[in-house]
Protein backbone atom coordinates (compact mmCIF):
# COMPACT_ATOMS: atom_id res chain seq x y z
CA UNK A 1 0.00 0.00 0.00
CA UNK A 2 1.03 3.37 -0.85
CA UNK A 3 -0.69 6.86 -0.03
CA UNK A 4 -1.09 8.81 -3.21
CA UNK A 5 -1.24 12.25 -1.07
CA UNK A 6 -1.51 14.08 2.46
CA UNK A 7 -4.58 12.48 4.33
CA UNK A 8 -7.53 15.07 5.25
CA UNK A 9 -8.83 14.12 8.73
CA UNK A 10 -11.76 16.01 9.31
CA UNK A 11 -13.28 15.98 12.86
CA UNK A 12 -17.00 16.02 13.28
CA UNK A 13 -16.81 17.03 17.13
CA UNK A 14 -21.02 17.45 17.84
CA UNK A 15 -23.09 15.49 15.45
CA UNK A 16 -26.79 16.46 15.59
CA UNK A 17 -27.83 13.74 18.43
CA UNK A 18 -25.65 13.68 21.59
CA UNK A 19 -25.15 16.03 24.29
CA UNK A 20 -22.90 16.37 27.26
CA UNK A 21 -24.93 13.81 28.65
CA UNK A 22 -23.16 11.08 26.43
CA UNK A 23 -19.26 13.24 27.02
CA UNK A 24 -19.14 16.52 28.95
CA UNK A 25 -16.83 17.34 26.18
CA UNK A 26 -18.84 17.71 23.56
CA UNK A 27 -18.66 21.21 22.55
CA UNK A 28 -22.23 23.20 22.07
CA UNK A 29 -21.49 26.77 22.65
CA UNK A 30 -19.24 28.76 20.01
CA UNK A 31 -16.44 28.95 22.61
CA UNK A 32 -16.85 25.33 22.91
CA UNK A 33 -16.63 24.52 19.51
CA UNK A 34 -13.63 27.46 19.33
CA UNK A 35 -11.66 25.32 21.44
CA UNK A 36 -12.43 22.06 20.36
CA UNK A 37 -11.18 22.58 16.51
CA UNK A 38 -8.06 24.41 17.81
CA UNK A 39 -7.43 21.47 19.85
CA UNK A 40 -8.45 18.86 17.23
CA UNK A 41 -6.02 20.91 14.79
CA UNK A 42 -3.30 20.93 16.31
CA UNK A 43 -3.76 16.86 16.69
CA UNK A 44 -3.85 16.96 12.82
CA UNK A 45 -6.94 17.36 11.69
CA UNK A 46 -7.51 20.32 8.77
CA UNK A 47 -11.17 20.16 8.65
CA UNK A 48 -14.32 20.27 11.37
CA UNK A 49 -17.72 19.54 9.92
CA UNK A 50 -19.89 21.49 11.55
CA UNK A 51 -23.10 21.11 13.98
CA UNK A 52 -25.24 23.53 15.78
CA UNK A 53 -27.71 23.33 18.62
CA UNK A 54 -30.81 25.06 19.60
CA UNK A 55 -30.64 26.55 23.39
CA UNK A 56 -32.35 23.39 24.33
CA UNK A 57 -29.89 21.03 22.71
CA UNK A 58 -31.98 20.20 19.95
CA UNK A 59 -30.31 20.04 16.01
CA UNK A 60 -30.43 23.02 14.46
CA UNK A 61 -29.83 24.65 11.00
CA UNK A 62 -29.59 28.49 11.56
CA UNK A 63 -27.74 30.92 9.27
CA UNK A 64 -27.34 33.05 12.22
CA UNK A 65 -26.13 30.03 14.66
CA UNK A 66 -23.41 28.85 12.08
CA UNK A 67 -21.78 32.56 11.32
CA UNK A 68 -21.43 32.51 15.06
CA UNK A 69 -19.60 29.43 15.70
CA UNK A 70 -17.89 29.91 12.37
CA UNK A 71 -16.18 33.28 13.70
CA UNK A 72 -15.62 32.01 16.86
CA UNK A 73 -13.05 29.13 15.17
CA UNK A 74 -11.67 31.39 13.15
CA UNK A 75 -10.58 33.64 15.72
CA UNK A 76 -8.92 30.66 17.05
CA UNK A 77 -7.21 28.69 14.20
CA UNK A 78 -7.17 31.64 11.38
CA UNK A 79 -7.03 29.71 8.32
CA UNK A 80 -5.59 26.73 9.25
CA UNK A 81 -8.83 24.45 9.08
CA UNK A 82 -11.70 23.74 6.50
CA UNK A 83 -15.19 24.77 8.05
CA UNK A 84 -17.87 22.35 6.43
CA UNK A 85 -21.37 23.31 8.02
CA UNK A 86 -24.01 20.27 7.66
CA UNK A 87 -27.04 19.92 6.08
CA UNK A 88 -28.55 17.23 7.25
CA UNK A 89 -32.45 17.25 8.13
CA UNK A 90 -32.43 15.02 11.11
CA UNK A 91 -35.95 14.73 10.92
CA UNK A 92 -36.81 18.26 11.59
CA UNK A 93 -35.97 19.83 7.94
CA UNK A 94 -37.56 20.00 4.36
CA UNK A 95 -35.16 19.87 1.64
CA UNK A 96 -36.19 23.74 0.23
CA UNK A 97 -35.36 24.29 4.16
CA UNK A 98 -32.02 22.70 4.08
CA UNK A 99 -30.87 24.28 0.79
CA UNK A 100 -31.77 27.87 2.21
CA UNK A 101 -29.91 27.54 5.26
CA UNK A 102 -27.02 27.24 2.79
CA UNK A 103 -27.55 29.60 0.65
CA UNK A 104 -27.57 32.04 4.32
CA UNK A 105 -24.61 30.89 5.23
CA UNK A 106 -22.76 30.74 2.31
CA UNK A 107 -20.16 28.33 3.56
CA UNK A 108 -16.64 26.90 2.69
CA UNK A 109 -18.02 23.71 2.32
CA UNK A 110 -21.17 22.00 3.22
CA UNK A 111 -22.13 18.49 3.40
CA UNK A 112 -25.28 17.59 1.51
CA UNK A 113 -27.20 13.47 2.36
CA UNK A 114 -28.23 12.42 -1.52
CA UNK A 115 -30.87 10.53 0.18
CA UNK A 116 -32.66 13.79 2.17
CA UNK A 117 -31.68 16.52 -0.87
CA UNK A 118 -32.79 14.15 -4.34
CA UNK A 119 -34.83 11.44 -2.72
CA UNK A 120 -36.40 11.17 -6.20
CA UNK A 121 -36.64 11.96 -9.73
CA UNK A 122 -38.96 14.74 -9.00
CA UNK A 123 -36.26 16.34 -6.62
CA UNK A 124 -34.06 16.24 -9.23
CA UNK A 125 -34.32 19.80 -10.69
CA UNK A 126 -34.42 22.08 -7.52
CA UNK A 127 -31.35 20.22 -6.47
CA UNK A 128 -29.81 20.74 -9.61
CA UNK A 129 -30.41 24.39 -9.67
CA UNK A 130 -29.10 24.19 -6.19
CA UNK A 131 -26.19 22.32 -6.85
CA UNK A 132 -25.16 24.37 -9.83
CA UNK A 133 -25.78 27.41 -7.34
CA UNK A 134 -23.10 26.24 -5.19
CA UNK A 135 -20.45 26.02 -8.06
CA UNK A 136 -21.10 29.28 -9.24
CA UNK A 137 -20.68 30.43 -5.61
CA UNK A 138 -17.25 28.02 -5.35
CA UNK A 139 -18.80 26.34 -2.59
CA UNK A 140 -17.45 22.89 -2.16
CA UNK A 141 -20.42 20.06 -1.93
CA UNK A 142 -19.38 16.73 -0.56
CA UNK A 143 -21.92 14.63 -1.20
CA UNK A 144 -22.80 11.87 1.54
CA UNK A 145 -23.42 8.22 0.59
CA UNK A 146 -24.69 5.83 2.79
CA UNK A 147 -24.80 2.66 0.48
CA UNK A 148 -22.83 1.77 -2.71
CA UNK A 149 -26.43 2.25 -5.02
CA UNK A 150 -26.31 5.50 -3.68
CA UNK A 151 -22.65 6.10 -5.68
CA UNK A 152 -24.11 4.50 -8.64
CA UNK A 153 -26.98 6.89 -8.88
CA UNK A 154 -24.80 10.03 -7.96
CA UNK A 155 -22.80 9.10 -11.00
CA UNK A 156 -25.91 9.20 -13.25
CA UNK A 157 -26.64 12.50 -12.43
CA UNK A 158 -23.36 13.97 -12.92
CA UNK A 159 -23.58 11.81 -16.45
CA UNK A 160 -27.01 13.86 -16.86
CA UNK A 161 -25.87 17.30 -15.77
CA UNK A 162 -27.50 17.51 -12.78
CA UNK A 163 -24.97 17.51 -10.61
CA UNK A 164 -22.61 19.89 -12.70
CA UNK A 165 -19.28 18.68 -11.03
CA UNK A 166 -16.86 16.78 -12.84
CA UNK A 167 -15.26 15.03 -9.47
CA UNK A 168 -17.99 15.66 -6.52
CA UNK A 169 -16.05 15.02 -3.33
CA UNK A 170 -18.11 12.22 -1.26
CA UNK A 171 -18.41 11.08 2.18
CA UNK A 172 -18.78 6.94 2.93
CA UNK A 173 -20.60 6.52 5.86
CA UNK A 174 -20.21 2.36 6.60
CA UNK A 175 -23.32 2.02 9.27
CA UNK A 176 -26.30 3.74 10.20
CA UNK A 177 -27.20 6.31 13.36
CA UNK A 178 -28.64 3.63 15.53
CA UNK A 179 -28.14 2.46 18.76
CA UNK A 180 -24.70 0.07 19.16
CA UNK A 181 -24.00 0.48 16.15
CA UNK A 182 -19.77 -0.81 15.50
CA UNK A 183 -18.67 -0.42 11.79
CA UNK A 184 -15.66 -2.86 10.95
CA UNK A 185 -12.95 -2.08 8.03
CA UNK A 186 -14.61 -4.42 5.82
CA UNK A 187 -17.82 -2.06 5.50
CA UNK A 188 -15.81 -0.02 3.24
CA UNK A 189 -15.53 -2.90 0.33
CA UNK A 190 -18.92 -2.71 -1.29
CA UNK A 191 -17.95 1.53 -2.09
CA UNK A 192 -14.76 0.20 -3.44
CA UNK A 193 -16.12 -2.91 -5.68
CA UNK A 194 -14.48 -2.90 -9.41
CA UNK A 195 -18.12 -2.32 -10.96
CA UNK A 196 -18.20 0.78 -8.76
CA UNK A 197 -17.81 4.61 -9.75
CA UNK A 198 -14.89 6.20 -8.95
CA UNK A 199 -14.62 9.10 -6.48
CA UNK A 200 -11.41 10.99 -7.33
CA UNK A 201 -11.93 12.46 -3.86
CA UNK A 202 -13.59 10.44 -1.43
CA UNK A 203 -14.09 10.34 2.65
CA UNK A 204 -15.30 7.96 4.83
CA UNK A 205 -16.73 7.99 9.00
CA UNK A 206 -17.40 4.48 10.72
CA UNK A 207 -19.05 4.20 14.16
CA UNK A 208 -17.95 2.73 17.76
CA UNK A 209 -14.40 1.37 18.65
CA UNK A 210 -13.61 0.22 15.41
CA UNK A 211 -13.31 3.64 13.62
CA UNK A 212 -9.80 4.19 13.75
CA UNK A 213 -9.31 0.74 12.10
CA UNK A 214 -11.98 1.68 9.64
CA UNK A 215 -10.62 5.03 8.32
CA UNK A 216 -6.76 3.53 8.39
CA UNK A 217 -7.73 0.96 5.77
CA UNK A 218 -9.48 3.87 3.91
CA UNK A 219 -6.58 6.10 4.24
CA UNK A 220 -4.31 3.01 2.65
CA UNK A 221 -6.99 2.86 -0.02
CA UNK A 222 -6.70 6.26 -1.04
CA UNK A 223 -9.33 7.93 0.94
CA UNK A 224 -9.51 10.42 3.47
CA UNK A 225 -10.94 10.15 6.91
CA UNK A 226 -13.32 11.61 9.31
CA UNK A 227 -13.71 11.31 13.60
CA UNK A 228 -15.36 12.37 16.06
CA UNK A 229 -17.63 11.94 18.76
CA UNK A 230 -20.62 12.78 16.46
CA UNK A 231 -19.69 8.93 15.43
CA UNK A 232 -17.68 7.47 18.61
CA UNK A 233 -16.55 8.31 22.01
CA UNK A 234 -14.29 5.42 21.92
CA UNK A 235 -10.33 5.75 21.54
CA UNK A 236 -8.65 2.56 19.58
CA UNK A 237 -7.92 0.49 23.10
CA UNK A 238 -11.59 0.98 24.15
CA UNK A 239 -11.76 2.87 26.65
CA UNK A 240 -13.38 6.38 26.23
CA UNK A 241 -11.71 9.33 25.01
CA UNK A 242 -10.70 12.46 26.54
CA UNK A 243 -12.26 14.95 23.76
CA UNK A 244 -12.20 14.66 19.78
CA UNK A 245 -8.88 15.90 20.10
CA UNK A 246 -7.66 11.93 20.90
CA UNK A 247 -9.40 10.47 18.41
CA UNK A 248 -7.94 13.32 15.61
CA UNK A 249 -4.26 12.25 17.67
CA UNK A 250 -5.00 8.79 16.99
CA UNK A 251 -6.14 8.82 13.40
CA UNK A 252 -2.86 11.02 12.74
CA UNK A 253 -0.64 8.51 14.39
CA UNK A 254 -1.57 5.44 12.54
CA UNK A 255 -1.42 7.38 9.10
CA UNK A 256 1.53 8.35 10.05
CA UNK A 257 3.07 4.93 11.22
CA UNK A 258 1.80 3.56 8.24
CA UNK A 259 3.67 5.80 5.97
CA UNK A 260 1.44 8.82 5.39
CA UNK A 261 1.18 12.06 6.14
CA UNK A 262 -1.52 14.30 7.27
CA UNK A 263 -2.97 16.93 5.05
CA UNK A 264 -3.12 20.60 6.18
CA UNK A 265 -6.35 22.56 4.99
CA UNK A 266 -4.23 24.41 2.37
CA UNK A 267 -3.59 21.08 0.98
CA UNK A 268 -7.35 20.07 1.39
CA UNK A 269 -8.00 23.32 -0.33
CA UNK A 270 -6.11 22.85 -3.31
CA UNK A 271 -7.04 19.28 -3.52
CA UNK A 272 -10.49 20.16 -4.07
CA UNK A 273 -10.37 23.06 -6.03
CA UNK A 274 -9.80 21.24 -9.29
CA UNK A 275 -13.03 18.89 -8.49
Amino acid sequence: MSFPGPTAIAVTPTGGRRTKDDHPAIPLTPAEHAYAVASCVEAGACMVHLHVRRADGRHLLDAGAYADATHAIRVATGDKVVVQITSEALGLYQPAEQMAVVRAVRPEAVSLALRELAPDTASEKPFGTFMEWLRREGIVPQVILYAADEAVRLAALQASGVVPFDAVPVLYVLGRYTAGQTSTPSDILPFLAPDQPRARHWMTCAFGRYENACVTAAALLGGHVRVGFENNLLTPDGKTARDNADLVAAASATVVACGGQPATAAELRSDWAVS
